[in-house]
């Protein structure tokens, strides 16, 4: 096992603009090491045609990088690429090369040699045009780590943002929130919060689900019925819960101001309130995997890949985040 916090990044689509952050990465030095999972020949032209001299040093398993990469320069374990790739246009037949690269990272974090793993985006349509049912990093990963539950998690400078539900239509939201799932996710949001962001004794707001958090049931009585109950029993647990509370008054300063996480009861719930106050300089955490997964909130932007004209700031706070819970995970072993 490696004992350098390494740290593995997989550039998502192809003909998307990772590649080109993974070049941005390197203008600039980094506190660790850093590993592109990606193409050496893909990111070579893609830095010709961004007119940048990164150098491309070559590593892999047996000889993985000890420190940081000075700055001008980029870690890259070369996972060649199915077919050629021309900026801005989809091509089914490397949909398995990028499964790859995640195949790879997600690998290397269960054995130890990365301390976590940071993820460009990919377009998953066309990975299932290519007849691989893909509905996500999330699932996938979940998969490849056999995670029985994982949960959601987007995060600002300030602002933490998890899900009970995810990507559900609203009309089916309120029969998914049962006790078991808003349990399941709860502790597993307590536990992470502890054990990879270094909260000795995290605090979480909760949402109701209704507005006004049902008002006493004439608006809703999934409050009484279900998260009340979940709720006071996960506080007999020692979580500290305050909730559910109205979602249009929590996101203000007077709650926020003394809470670790607020805990969304689906997307549309949390994530623009969110997404308005740091929108480019959020990440996405995927929490209750054994391995510590980060990601850019953006998707492909297929029409700005190779054109040199993108903001980084989403992969900069992704990083961040990702060294912050490998330092507190390891001041936990």
């Amino acid at each position: 096992m490696n004992t350098q916090p390494v740290f593995a990044l997989t550039p998502g689509e192809p003909a998307g603009i990772g590649p080109d952050l993974c070049l941005l990465l390197a203008a600039q030095a980094q506190p660790h090491p850093v590993v592109a999972i990606a193409s050496l020949a893909l990111l070579g032209e893609r830095a010709k045609r961004m007119a940048s001299s990164v150098e491309l040093i070559g590593v892999g398993p047996g000889h993985w990088p000890q420190t940081a990469a000075p700055a001008g320069s980029l870690y890259v374990w070369d996972t060649p690429l199915h077919a050629p790739v021309s900026a801005g246009h989809l091509d089914t037949a490397n949909a398995a090369y990028v499964l790859e690269t995640l195949t790879r990272a997600g690998q290397g974090c269960l054995t130890g040699d990365f301390a976590g793993m940071i993820t460009a985006p990919v377009h998953k349509g066309v990975i299932n045009d290519a007849g691989i049912a893909f509905s996500g990093h999330t699932e996938f990963l979940a998969d490849l780590t056999a995670t029985e539950q994982v949960v959601m998690m987007l995060a600002t400078r300030g602002l933490r943002v998890a899900l009970v539900t995810t990507h559900l239509p609203l009309k089916d939201v309120a029969a998914a929130i049962t006790g078991e799932r808003l349990a399941r996710v709860t502790r597993i949001l307590h536990a992470d919060l502890r054990d990879k962001f270094g909260i000795a004794r995290p605090r979480i707001l909760v949402c109701g689900l209704n507005p006004h958090a049902g008002e006493g049931g004439h608006l809703g009585r999934e409050e009484i019925e279900v998260i009340e109950p979940t709720l006071e029993s996960l506080r007999a647990e020692g979580i500290d819960l305050i909730g559910p509370l109205p979602a249009d008054t929590l996101f203000t300063p007077k709650h926020l101001e003394h809470c670790d996480a607020v805990l969304a009861m689906y997307h549309d719930q949390g994530l623009p309130v969110l997404k308005y106050k740091g929108f480019g300089a959020a990440v996405n955490v995927t929490l209750g995997l054994p391995i510590i997964r980060t990601s850019v909130d953006h998707g492909t932007a297929l029409d700005l890949a190779g054109s040199g004209r993108i903001d980084s700031g989403s992969l900069t706070v992704a990083l961040e985040t990702a060294y912050q819970m490998a330092a507190a995970r390891a001041s936990r072993d």
